[in-house]
């Protein structure tokens, strides 16, 4: 297990790296000169050539990428150029927020997404079975920018039951966590739905049933279980893709999240918040992909088996 997890954590580094290169890299690509985006228009070319000079842009791309990994390494992500604050301690103030939201959007979508995907499997060809379709392909066609839109208009507009913007109470997160969690609830039923047909296929299933089970100790102690093992791997998936997916939704509901200030750095051109935030996403996407991988292989016992095995093997 621990040379599972070593491997792992090994695969990040590189991807890391790569991540960072690719996202410096579209960021050198966008058009405009840094110290004359930060000064603006009527500034002097000298004064622009020294901020230039200070900012590090006078150095080749490899150095500013390579200058970049080694502070990004130590946690210094650079300084906002409106603000001159840490673009460090900006994220991590925002983080909370947009962790929070992600959260509540997972877990409605795993409350709602896998009962109905058991149920439609073990209804299969039933009326429950057809909704549970139905409604999967319903929302997963619906847009969460438009559905968010839908529901403040609905339930803050007209009924007035639900604020449509900030986060400061547990209802602010109602609205904005149900629409993000449309498109993975959906995600969640299908294959939900998928592997537990599949498990309740299987010979171990008929032999249970064959020996006298009750079909809820047949449905949950023995297909349920094997059949939420890849399910899981999808769950944290779906979650990270949260993580990364919620510019639309704080800003859409003015969030003060990290995508809130991904989308006011867009506007700003500024160049470190950006590249910081995306960093800073990745990096987090990538250590709970890690988490995931590790709770995997401990529900997982053919991933412990075959990792003693090789152990045993390389003595």
């Amino acid at each position: 297990m621990l040379r599972y997890i070593c491997r792992r954590i090994l695969i990040i580094i590189p991807m890391l790296l790569a991540i960072i290169f690719i996202i410096c890299g579209i960021m050198e690509l966008t058009p405009g000169e840094p110290a004359r985006l930060i000064l603006g228009t009527n500034a002097t070319q000298e004064a622009v050539d020294q901020l230039t000079v200070k900012l590090g842009y006078d150095k080749p791309f490899l150095v500013r990428y390579a200058n970049y990994v080694l502070d990004a390494f130590q946690g210094d992500l650079g300084a906002s150029w409106q603000t001159d604050r840490s673009v460090f301690s900006e994220v991590a103030a925002r983080f909370p927020t947009t962790i929070r939201l992600a959260l509540f959007a997972i877990v409605l979508a795993v409350l709602i997404g896998i009962p109905l995907g058991v149920l439609a499997a073990v209804k299969q060809y039933s009326v429950f079975d057809g909704v549970g379709t139905a409604m999967a392909m319903l929302m997963a066609s619906i847009p969460s920018f438009w559905l968010a839109m839908m529901l403040i208009i609905l339930f803050s507009v007209h009924l007035g039951w639900l604020p449509s913007y900030g986060a400061s109470t547990f209802a602010h997160y109602i609205l904005p966590s149900v629409a993000m969690a449309c498109p993975e609830i959906a995600v969640l039923l299908r294959f939900t739905r998928s592997t537990m047909l599949e498990s309740i296929r299987q010979d171990y299933v008929r032999t249970a049933r064959a020996k006298g089970q009750r079909e809820g100790i047949v449905i949950f102690d023995h297909a349920l279980k094997n059949a939420l093992l890849p399910v899981v791997t999808v769950t944290g998936t779906e979650f990270c893709g949260l993580l990364g997916g919620v510019v639309t939704i704080e800003t859409i509901f003015s969030i003060n999240g990290i995508g809130l200030l991904i989308y006011n750095s867009i506007l700003s051109k500024d160049v470190p918040m950006v590249t910081g935030c995306a960093v800073f996403l990745a990096t987090t996407v990538m250590l709970m992909m890690l988490c995931i991988d590790i709770i995997y292989a401990f529900i997982d016992p053919r991933i412990k088996a075959r990792y003693a095995k090789s152990g045993k093997g390389g003595r």
